[in-house]
Order: C-alpha cells, then sequence, then structure tokens
C-alpha cells in the first residue's frame, strides 16, 4: 500500500522546503496594500496584491519600531521579510520585517549596497577618524547659502566664538548635480586649507537627502585630508555620510558647537591656567631663593676668608689662653719670688746691719768669721748699716781672752 501522510506533515514539509530557499528568506516584495488591520496585540495583518494577485502578510510587534509611518489601504509599499507556512491554515504568507513607502525603498536597498561595499573596503573604520581640532580658527561650510543650515551655524559659531573665520562654499545639496556640488566644495575647501570642514543641510526626505548617500560624496570625504563633520539635519536614519566622516553631528547647530570652541570658556581656562602659573612660578621662585640662600650660606663658610677669620679667632683665643696661662704662671712665680723674697731678708746681712750687725771681709773679699783669719796688719772693710769702714788688725784674741782690745 502506498504511504499516506497527515495534513500536518505535509504542511510541515512545505514550510520546510520555504525555509531551506534561501531567496524566500530574505526578499523584497512591492505591491497595494489592502485589507490592513492594526491588532490589538500590536500586530499588523494585511494583503499585498498588484494586477495578477495577492499575498497575506504580517508584521508582527517586535518588528514595527522600523516602521516609519501608519500603513493604510491603498499606499504601495515595498516590504522585506521572508516567505514561510502558516501550518496551522496550510497557507504561505510573507513575514515583514521592514516596511518602506514605494520610492523609497529602492534608494533604501542602493543605500544598503554601497554601505555594505564601502565598508567592507575599510571607509568605516575607526583608525581612519581624524580628530576634531579643538582651536579652530577656519571652517568651511559645504552647504546651500539660503537654507537654515547655514544660518544656523553662523548663528551658533558667532556666539560661540566671533573671532573665528567661516568660509562657505555654496553648494547643491538636493536634485540633479547636488553629490557633484558637494564633492567640488569639500575639495575647494581642503585647497583652502581650513581647519575642519563642515558638510550637511537640514532635515527631509529620502530623496532630499540622497546627495550625501553618493559614492562620490564618500570617497571625497575620505579622501579629504581636512576632519570632515557630517551635518545632515535628520535624527532616524544614518547617512553614507556619517559613516564616512571623521564625525557626525545630527544637525547642523550640533555641528556648529562640536567644531567652534567657546571663547568665553576659553578665555576663562586661560585665566585659570594663568593664576595656576603664577602660583606654581611663585613657589619655584621661593623654592629656588630658598635652595640659593642656603647654597650662599654654605659658600660663605666655604669662602677663604671665613675660613682665615675663623684661624684668625682661634689664634686670638690661643693668644688669650697662652696670655691668661702666663699671668697664672707669672702670678705664681711672683708669689714664689715674694716667699723668696721674704726667706732672703730674713738671710740679708743688710738687714742684719739695719740691726746693729756689721760684716767684715777681708782684702780678699772674703767673709771675715775667725780671730784665726787676721794677721797683725791685716786690712780688714767693715760693713755697717749706712757704709762701710777701713780698718787694720792690731791684735786678735780668742773669745776666752774678750776682755782684751783691739788698736784700730
Amino acid at each position: 500500500m502506498r504511504s499516506v501522510y497527515t495534513v500536518r506533515q505535509v504542511n510541515a514539509y512545505i514550510k520546510n522546503m520555504f525555509t531551506q530557499d534561501f531567496m524566500l528568506n530574505r526578499i523584497y516584495v512591492r505591491g497595494e496594500v489592502s485589507n490592513c488591520k492594526y491588532h490589538t496585540s500590536g500586530h499588523i495583518y494585511f494583503s499585498l496584491k498588484d494586477e495578477s494577485g495577492t499575498i497575506a502578510c504580517v508584521m508582527f510587534a517586535g518588528s514595527r519600531s522600523g516602521l516609519s509611518f501608519r500603513m493604510q489601504s491603498g499606499q504601495t509599499v515595498i516590504v522585506l521579510g521572508s516567505v514561510s507556512v502558516y501550518e496551522r491554515d496550510g497557507k504561505y504568507q510573507l513575514y515583514a520585517k521592514e516596511i518602506l513607502l514605494d520610492g523609497a525603498g529602492l534608494l533604501y536597498e542602493r543605500f544598503e549596497a554601497l554601505k555594505r561595499e564601502l565598508e567592507e573596503m575599510g571607509m568605516f573604520a575607526p583608525e581612519y577618524k581624524r580628530p576634531i581640532p579643538a582651536y579652530v580658527r577656519r571652517v568651511g561650510i559645504v552647504t546651500a547659502p539660503t537654507g537654515a543650515a547655514v544660518r544656523d551655524i553662523m548663528n551658533i559659531a558667532g556666539r560661540r566664538n566671533p573671532y573665528v573665520q567661516l568660509i562657505l562654499y555654496p553648494a547643491l545639496v538636493q536634485g540633479e548635480g547636488a553629490a557633484a556640488s558637494i564633492v567640488r566644495g569639500i575639495r575647494m575647501l581642503e585647497e583652502q586649507q581650513v581647519d575642519v570642514i563642515i558638510a550637511g543641510r537640514g532635515g527631509g526626505s529620502m530623496e532630499d537627502l540622497w546627495a550625501f548617500n553618493e559614492e562620490a560624496v564618500a570617497r571625497a570625504i575620505f579622501e579629504c585630508r581636512v576632519p570632515v563633520i557630517s551635518a545632515v539635519g535628520h535624527e532616524t536614519d544614518t547617512l553614507i555620510s556619517d559613516f564616512v566622516a571623521d564625525l557626525r553631528a545630527p544637525t547642523p547647530s550640533a555641528a556648529a558647537e562640536l567644531a567652534v570652541y567657546e571663547y568665553a570658556a576659553f578665555e576663562t581656562r586661560q585665566k585659570e591656567y594663568e593664576l595656576r602659573l603664577k602660583r606654581q612660578l611663585l613657589q619655584k621662585v621661593r623654592e629656588k631663593r630658598y635652595s640659593l640662600e642656603r647654597l650662599a650660606m654654605r659658600l660663605k663658610a666655604a669662602h677663604p676668608r671665613q675660613k682665615l677669620n675663623d684661624r684668625r679667632q682661634y689664634a686670638a683665643d690661643l693668644e688669650t689662653r697662652l696670655r691668661g696661662q702666663m699671668e697664672r704662671r707669672l702670678d705664681k712665680s711672683r708669689h714664689k719670688l715674694a716667699i723668696y723674697i721674704e726667706k732672703m731678708n730674713g738671710l740679708s746681712p743688710l738687714k742684719k746691719l739695719n740691726q746693729g750687725y756689721a760684716y767684715v771681709e777681708d782684702q780678699a773679699g772674703r767673709t771675715f768669721r775667725s780671730v784665726s783669719q787676721a794677721q797683725t796688719g791685716d786690712r780688714l772693710r767693715i760693713y755697717v748699716s749706712d757704709g762701710t769702714v777701713e780698718a787694720r788688725v792690731e791684735a786678735a784674741k780668742a773669745r776666752e781672752d774678750l776682755s782684751g782690745s783691739a788698736e784700730i
């Protein structure tokens, strides 16, 4: 008997076939919206139709964040999604991930293709991004000369720093020839050696902004030696110029704030730096002066004159000490001498003479001590307290005969 399958098995098999088909997993489908219903769960159910047929579609609530408009029947849209089978009903349908109004869809496809190509070439790599100078003097502007963007940039730049020079290249930013005009503006301002370039415009539809998605503009920004700020006035999407530029600003006004430093804040910082520098300089001067004074004191102490003065003072101290010692020695010697004098005075013949004694010498100057030294006729010299007496020995008698007398 031949194999028999259930409805569920058949539907599952067909769904598996859809799943394995690469093209059906990511497909763009254009058609007119019909039977559009917003469910309370947040899902959107609708159909796409053209002159030959209809396909059921659903966008789940989780995918609605990318939907920028409210869908209505009769609109022509391009749906990006995958085709699969809903097993319960056995019907295939398109599961929408993104929905674009027709016209923007083709542009979006071109945008994604160019984005992938340039990204693979490394033009979005962060290592190629140049920093915006902190203190610019000349700012180049590539935008329409009559649009709100240039007025916003001028107002913001003038308020932040009136001394910054703005150079405008009046470019076409929309329509035929806009990309080529933007490229010429970037290259001309690069030759003018400005410090930074702002390329942008105000907001608009994707078609209006498309010039900033052109490959020529992307290459001009990437090859420019001057830092470029992309400043297209849109918030929801990012353009090719935003990816390639060194810095992306959400609006031209924001670009002016990013490019032009605030002069008042700069002056305030300069004054703070000046005060800080003065404080540090004074502190350094005080430290060096103190160090110099210490070195001067050390040099003065090591000067030969100082050493000579020290030696002189030392010599003077030694002299004083020597004089003191000599005085003490003299005093001591004087004291001893006085004692000796007193002793000598006690032994001095003169003292004895003053007391009534006399001193006798013979002719040879020898002390006459005994009668045995005398011979009759010897001449003697007698010392008394007030002079001398010359005498001649007439006779000499020993102590026993003291009663005798001598003739003089």
